[in-house]
């Protein structure tokens, strides 16, 4: 019998690009719903062992949820992933045909794991999330501009535009909040993660929109999704310094930022944080320790449904 093929799709604004490796299908569709339904009549024709699609900042998401509804492997794979691989194999020149056959290459000798995707209530929280990290970035390049600006009408319309940002950033929280409370499940996880010391509203909601499968992992799977979780770089006799690589960006930024309040006003993560210096652990190592443990805390605290008191008690 035929194996089942590997096939790589890639994603553009108005294009998806099969290429199905093992049994010689390729082919171009639209990336509407016409499109969408001629392509997974193809791919479900197929039998595949897993379908990958590169992560394009949302494009991939309607393509992915057909897919997946449909009963297919799917697998949403972080793009440079996908370009070290191609640089490894020699694969350097680039096409949305050759891309799609990279990709089923990927597929079959990588074979990432399919997961769930996000649902739409999912995907509009962390839509939210990632406009307030937007909002976030401009606001603090005009607070930049502000600080170089002359006195006049160039710091009136820095200013301006503040007040706008501003607006903005409780406009978008507010609806944050309100997404969290009409969804029980959100309600109660947030009162949760919002028990552990030194874990806020942001860091909270980014956990739930962006890091959704926590509470169903273990210690090892959540540092890795975040990008905590160090990464050895041994060579020989020559061991080299660990670090922290890849994962997904912006929990990893909300974990740093907590670790900083943790490091102070959690007991627990505090003596953690001391215990390390006193080893002679450099203090960004110490607070990576700290995000990664905060994680694991908030992983259990989800898995068991138990707040933090009754963790540490």
């Amino acid at each position: 019998m035929t194996p089942p093929p590997f096939v790589g799709i890639d994603v553009s604004k108005d294009h998806l690009d099969l290429h199905a490796r093992g049994a010689g299908a390729a082919g171009r569709y639209g990336n509407d719903p016409e499109g969408i339904a001629a392509l997974v009549a193809r791919v479900a024709a197929l039998a595949p062992a897993r379908v990958v699609l590169e992560s394009t900042g949302g494009l991939e998401h309607p393509a992915a949820a057909a897919l997946a509804a449909a009963g297919l492997p799917v697998a949403v794979v972080n793009p440079r992933q996908v370009r070290d691989f191609a640089r490894a194999v020699g694969r350097l020149a680039k096409t949305d045909a050759l891309d799609a056959e990279v990709l089923a290459l990927f597929a079959e000798r990588v074979q990432p794991p399919a997961r769930p995707l996000a649902d739409a209530q999912t995907r509009a929280l962390q839509a939210l999330v990632d406009r307030r990290r937007q909002l976030l970035g401009m606001r603090a390049a005009e607070a930049q501009r502000r600080a170089a600006a002359p006195a006049g009408a160039v710091r009136r319309s820095i200013d301006a535009v503040l007040r706008v940002l501003d607006r903005q950033l409780a406009g978008v929280d507010g609806e944050l909040g309100a997404a969290v409370q009409a969804s029980p499940v959100w309600r109660v996880n947030e009162e949760l993660l919002r028990s552990i010391p030194g874990v806020g509203p942001v860091v909270s909601r980014t956990l739930l929109a962006e890091l959704p499968e926590l509470g169903a992992l273990s210690r090892q799977q959540a540092a890795a999704l975040a990008g905590v979780a160090p990464v050895n770089r041994d060579s020989g006799r020559r061991s080299g310094r660990r670090g922290i690589a890849g994962g997904r960006a912006g929990v990893r930024t909300a974990l740093y930022q907590a670790a900083l309040s943790a490091r102070r006003y959690n007991p627990a993560l505090r003596a953690f944080a001391d215990r390390l210096a006193a080893g002679g652990k450099a203090p960004k190592v110490i607070l990576v320790a700290v995000a990664r443990k905060l994680l694991v805390v908030a992983n259990a605290i989800l898995r068991t449904q138990q707040p933090w008191a009754a963790q540490t008690t």
